[in-house]
């Protein structure tokens, strides 16, 4: 049936859907959005309207105009409508929705805009394939929780704005198209069409101009920023994405920490009702290592690990002996009281699963009503069985879980994503939970075997801590740097460092890095020639808004508090992007594709 489409006259909306309430009852309103659903009764037609703030009932009855009640019999899903009419309070009340006590008597009606059926049905918690979500993002985005987590977003990085600017910081843009400095990420790369062979790069983050900045006496700068970084995708990264950027000058450690907490605490309260209690704990990098496995530790339980290495030094059991002869360790997780759920079958899944991480295998000591099962503990003396279940202090129906290796870099890495799958089977994190905490003293380095050189762990311009200075050259390894990562739940949620503002540091730095002066000097000269110019002792750090956003609101993945993410493959699965361009584009850019053979 073709649609009769009624005038609404000259009125405007006077209201949002969802925000109509009993306490309005009585007044004309009018409201525009979607059709969530058409009801026919025979004499009585309802529609449920849906706007971003939620829905309400229109309602056509044997009072309506004719011409209006055949437009509202002929309506469909997700077409757009304006209508108009008294508030009134709803014969049958619907106690789900908010708006659920009252409906429009509508007496005016405008179809603005018709539907053909949608791929899936516009619905919250929609359990379509993410495929076609994203391949019809405009359709996912009008979803009530795809919605909210966007309106979320907005709202964070208004108290960001807010509680910044209060602070004394200034916003200040930032280019976009920068020089190329490889070190880290690769860059994504624009072509020049003024300057032929050349390329812009675009920003893996403001570094250098806000360092510059700081030179420029701004003192405190802060910018919502875009950046972008050409690396492989996981359910917490994106080929772009977006930070809360800072920079502080005449500060330290202490002073940046201090005002990022206050910022955690506003944010919370306002956005979720959440006190979040400050100070923050610190904790060294090697500690949260040591008893974490990771440098981004998830602290809302236990199941952490202990090292056994000690007990075991005259130990013949080849994979624990081989271990620690190459300088590795061999360390363990007690689960208390999950004999009977650990069971042989679910272990030879965590085995499978370490691997993932580098371990070569996984032990397991399982103290059940019947005995002690392990996989290793025959090959032990026993005196070495008994310290091993002292350290422990293992007990009936615990399981001790075990990896060996001669990195302790896999060790780490597989234990502690072990005791994160572990929890999770069981049941053991508070999804309630909000865990905040730093990490701090950072090794300034990291030998990369690849590269076959030292690389800076964050960037070549964080500051070493002033009692290791000295060993930048003679002993790398052993230096720590004035670098800090707050730690949300066990997701790095922000970092950054003080910076280095001595130029014969720098270039020290850079000689470590294997820089040339030459390299050095092509690479990041403007700021080792702002450097001769007065630099102020300054440093700051940057917050993953999507990734916050993410932990904020519970969901698996930033990709559903995105508007329009990337895939894996860093396309766009609704424009088609990244897509071939024409031959005159590549003409002006003087650019040819060669096909590899």
């Amino acid at each position: 049936m073709a649609v009769t489409i009624s005038k609404l006259g000259d009125t405007r909306r006077t209201h949002y859907c969802g925000t109509l309430r009993r306490e309005d009852e009585g007044q004309r309103v009018t409201v525009c959005g979607w059709v969530q659903r058409q009801r026919d009764l025979g004499q009585l037609i309802f529609v449920d309207l849906r706007d971003r703030t939620g829905i309400v009932q229109l309602a056509f009855d044997e009072q309506t105009d004719r011409e209006i009640f055949d437009t509202a019999f002929a309506v469909r899903s997700e077409y757009v409508l304006a209508a108009s009419g008294i508030l009134r309070v709803r014969s049958s009340i619907n106690k789900d929705i908010p708006t659920g006590e009252v409906e429009i008597a509508v007496d005016e009606l405008k179809v603005l805009a018709v539907s053909e059926t949608p791929p899936f049905e516009i619905q919250e918690n929609s359990p379509v394939k993410e495929d076609l979500r994203l391949q019809y993002r405009y359709l996912d985005l009008r979803r009530p929780d795809m919605q909210s987590a966007i309106l979320t977003r907005h709202k964070i990085v208004k108290v960001a704005h807010d509680y910044y600017d209060q602070n004394g910081f200034i916003e200040v843009e930032t280019p976009i198209m920068v020089k190329s400095t490889p070190e880290g990420a690769r860059d994504y790369l624009v072509p020049s069409r003024i300057k032929k062979g050349s390329f812009f790069a675009l920003p893996q983050s403001p570094q250098l101009y806000k360092q510059l900045l700081m030179l420029s006496g701004f003192d405190r700068y802060m910018q919502i920023a875009r950046c972008f970084r050409d690396e492989d995708l996981r359910a917490d990264r994106q080929p772009e994405f977006t930070q809360i950027d800072l920079e502080m000058s005449f500060v330290d450690e202490g002073d940046i920490r201090a005002v990022n907490e206050g910022f955690m605490k506003r944010l919370f309260k306002e956005i979720l009702d959440v006190d979040v209690p400050t100070p923050f704990v610190c904790m060294p990098y090697k500690e949260a290592m040591e008893r974490y496995g990771s440098d981004k530790p998830d602290t809302r339980f236990g199941l952490e690990l202990q090292d056994m290495s000690d007990l075991l030094t005259k130990c013949e059991f080849k994979v624990f002996a081989g271990a620690l002869a190459g300088g590795g360790s061999v360390r363990g997780i007690k689960v208390p009281a999950a004999a009977d759920k650990l069971t042989r079958k679910v272990i030879d899944k965590l085995t499978e699963f370490v691997r993932d991480y580098g371990a070569k295998g996984l032990a397991f000591t399982r103290m059940t009503a019947d005995g002690a099962a392990s996989s290793f503990e025959k090959f032990l003396t026993e005196d070495e069985v008994a310290a091993v279940r002292d350290r422990f202090a293992l007990t009936e129906g615990d399981v001790l879980l075990v990896v060996a290796d001669a990195d302790n870099s896999t060790v780490f890495a597989s234990l502690g994503a072990l005791r994160c799958e572990v929890a999770k089977r069981l049941g053991l994190i508070d999804p309630t939970k909000f865990n905040f905490l730093w990490v701090v003293d950072f090794p300034l380095f990291e030998y990369s075997k690849e590269e076959g050189r030292y690389m800076a762990m964050h960037h070549p311009f964080t500051a070493p801590k002033d009692e290791h200075a000295d060993l930048i050259e003679s002993d790398p390894g052993r230096v720590l740097a004035k670098a800090y990562d707050m730690v949300l739940n066990g997701c790095e949620v922000g970092g950054g460092s003080i910076r280095i503002n001595n130029p014969e540091l720098q270039q020290r730095m850079f000689k470590a890095l294997g820089f040339t002066p030459e390299d050095a000097q092509e690479r990041f000269g403007f700021l080792i020639d702002a450097f001769r110019f007065g630099a102020p002792p300054h440093g700051g750090m940057a917050y993953g808004l999507d990734r916050l956003v993410m932990l904020m609101l519970g969901r698996d993945s930033i990709r559903d508090v995105m508007a329009f993410p990337k895939v894996a493959t860093s396309s766009e699965l609704m424009s088609g992007a990244p897509a071939e361009v024409d031959d005159a584009q590549l003409r002006d850019l003087s650019i040819a594709i060669v096909n590899e053979q």
